[in-house]
């Protein structure tokens, strides 16, 4: 039997994945089956099964790999751009996440997941990681401006990212929604509530 490669056994993963995503914003997660998920990945169950136990592993894997993609620009962020604004960091994340959109819809499925993880434990808990993740990237580039003076310190690094962590459901929700036109504003209006400018600290 020939060896069966890396690059084959990701290629199969995407292929599954890119499937779940077009059943999952068709049908819902609920109303695919997994023969669903057979049909439009072209695969046999025996080749989805190698990659995925069930449908919760799919829908967490896709959520992953999607936050994934926003903590690794978060912490691209705060290595190569440190001198960049709090609002640009966050203009420059709601840009990728719109852009996904457009590609794969990630904020519908981004809607569809934390729906199912109010019922889902295990979703739950992967959703609570990489949202724990996600601040504790923020409150280090927020503590970094808060040292150069760039924003206040009355307010804790933490209590600050955890704020900023909110502006991500709100955009995603109505991106989901269709409400795109004033989106586009968005990214922009973050820029300018936190520019460069210093903000004199205690």
């Amino acid at each position: 039997m020939p060896k069966v490669t890396q690059e084959y056994m990701e290629a199969r993963r995407k292929q599954i994945l890119d499937a779940a995503r077009r059943c999952f914003l068709r049908d819902g997660f609920h109303s695919t089956s997994m023969q669903d998920l057979f049909a439009e990945s072209g695969l046999s169950a025996g080749a989805v099964y190698r990659h995925f136990a069930s449908k919760n592993e799919m829908i967490t894997a896709i959520v992953e790999e999607n936050m994934r993609d926003v903590l690794d620009m978060v912490h691209s962020a705060a290595r190569n751009r440190p001198s960049s604004s709090v609002g640009a960091l966050m203009a420059e994340v709601l840009d990728i996440v719109k852009t996904k959109t457009v590609e794969q819809n990630i904020a519908g499925l981004s809607v569809l997941a934390w729906s199912e993880s109010l019922r889902n434990p295990s979703l739950a808990g992967q959703f609570d990681d990489l949202m724990t993740q996600m601040r504790a990237a923020l409150t280090d580039v927020v503590r970094e401006h808060q040292q150069s003076g760039n924003l206040t310190r009355e307010v804790s690094p933490e209590a600050i990212a955890a704020t900023l962590v909110c502006i991500l459901p709100g955009y995603i929700l109505q991106l989901a929604m269709g409400d795109t036109k004033i989106m586009d504003e968005v990214p922009g209006a973050l820029r300018a509530l936190w520019p460069n400018s210093a903000v004199p600290s205690n």
